[in-house]
């Protein structure tokens, strides 16, 4: 039960990540990152996804406010994974 939790929203906060470069954009036009987390906590290795902050102005409601944004990934045409 938690991992379908953390497959649906996960931490999307650009303060969470470094190393971060744009790889593509999704159908809808939602721009994909590949990153790493700064803090292990988030995850280990390197991960796909999207950024809160752009999901801020392109699609609110996917977006969960917190401490740290986090996206629910069930609300946008973007998948998130751990990638190579």
């Amino acid at each position: 039960m938690v991992q379908e939790a953390v497959a649906a929203a996960a931490a999307s906060d650009i303060t969470l990540k470094r190393n971060i470069k744009k790889v593509s954009n999704s159908q809808s036009g939602i721009p994909i990152y590949h990153f790493n987390y700064k803090d292990e906590k988030y995850g280990k290795g390197r991960f796909e996804g999207a950024m809160a902050q752009d999901l801020l102005k392109l699609k609110p409601d996917a977006v969960i406010k917190g401490d740290h944004l986090m996206v629910d990934y069930s609300k946008i045409d973007v998948n998130f994974r751990r990638v190579k």
